[in-house]
């Protein structure tokens, strides 16, 4: 099979494309010849050494995947021709960015019918992170005023349609140009935050989904009421702001994101029904790998980036 692996940390020059065995599924794994893989912001910075999730190059990066079932020996759970997405091992290392991957059973569920292989390869990294933030941490129920920052990203995309389908009112910072675009996702309120700070015009908010970082989560303590909860995907270790939190009466939880079939076939649900939708911004061949981390490091992203195999 082909692979795209580095054999030093650096800029995207350092992906290349090598011929590699395929993959042997151990007990209670499959064999998935993959349709089309998901890429993440996190992918360039483990390329570039920022830090060391992987260890030392050589290394494969890569966790979202569709594809189709290429043999399943020694699990009931899925049988050849099945096709299948999810995001396996997450943090270990999954080899995605490959033609193959071998992957736990328990890490994929059934691709949503309604979803082409390159929909579904963006959805597993945003959805768990929006349903794992949202719904199991932040316990968001109907009437809750749930903020997402960053709601034209990949995960703050799919968290106001989660937040929106667990009953709550979102309210949601993007850009002008992203305007039209979260509010055809279901923001009830969006914030611009090129011209308005959200502090001076958000208060009484239940739940805080933070994306983005820097002193984001810090400035949302103003805008949470006394019991409510911050969610962040970027600060989830920062001691000192968690004790600042804790001090204020508010709750603070970092979400890591990790494998999860119940929230994955919860996603496929959403996505049947109608109530979810993902948004690819771009899709780029296999050997196109160097351009699409290019892309992804640029920022301001609308939705996802996805490699086609």
């Amino acid at each position: 099979m082909r692979v795209i692996t580095q054999h030093t940390l650096g800029g995207p020059e350092v992906l290349t494309i090598e011929d590699a065995p395929a993959p042997r599924p151990g007990p209670a794994e499959v064999l998935v010849r993959v349709e089309a893989i998901g890429l993440n912001p996190l992918e360039p910075r483990l390329r570039a050494g920022e830090f060391p999730l992987l260890g030392p190059p050589p290394f494969v990066l890569g966790w979202d995947i569709s594809g189709v079932v290429e043999a399943a020996p020694r699990t009931w759970r899925f049988k050849p021709g099945d096709e299948v997405f999810g995001m396996p091992l997450f943090p270990r290392a999954a080899g995605g960015y490959a033609e193959f991957v071998a992957a736990p059973a328990l890490h994929l569920a059934h691709k949503p019918a309604s979803l082409s292989h390159v929909e579904a390869a963006a959805l597993p990294v945003v959805g768990l992170t929006a349903w794992q933030g949202l719904a199991d941490l932040g316990g968001v129920t109907e009437g809750d005023r749930v903020l997402v920052h960053g709601g034209g990203g990949g995960v703050g995309h799919v968290a106001i349609q989660l937040a929106k389908s667990l009953g709550a009112h979102v309210i949601t910072t993007a850009g002008p140009a992203k305007r039209e675009f979260v509010e055809g996702l279901g923001a009830d309120e969006v914030i611009d935050y090129t011209a308005v700070d959200f502090t001076e015009v958000t208060g009484d908010v239940d739940v805080v989904l933070d994306t983005l970082g820097g002193d984001t989560a810090e400035r949302s303590l103003e805008v949470l009421r006394p019991g409510g909860h911050l969610v962040t995907a970027v600060a989830e270790e920062d001691t000192v702001l968690i004790a600042k939190f804790e001090a204020a009466g508010r709750r603070f939880s970092g979400i890591a994101v990790d494998p999860d079939p119940v929230a994955l076939r919860g996603l496929a649900g959403l996505v049947d029904r109608g109530e979810l939708r993902v948004h690819v911004q771009e899709t780029f061949p296999f050997d196109r790998i160097a351009d699409a981390h290019r892309l992804i490091e640029r920022g301001h992203l609308r939705g996802k980036v996805v490699l086609t195999v």
